[in-house]
């Protein structure tokens, strides 16, 4: 059983590598700018929190 909790944590620690990298070589190094403008076309980049303050306050 430590043995295959050993295993575990190293494919845990190698993923979470992997995906530091990953968001590294997307972002920072601008890999596919199609990429980012997606994202900008989609708003999820766009700071509109009093929308959904608005929203979420005429709920109460």
């Amino acid at each position: 059983m430590k043995t295959f909790e050993r295993i575990l944590i190293k494919i845990a620690i190698i993923q979470f590598v992997f995906l530091v990298f990953a968001q590294v070589f997307f972002h920072e190094i601008n890999a596919f700018p199609e990429l980012k403008q997606i994202t900008q076309y989609e708003g999820v980049t766009d700071n509109n929190h009093s929308e959904v303050l608005k929203s979420i306050r005429s709920k109460e």
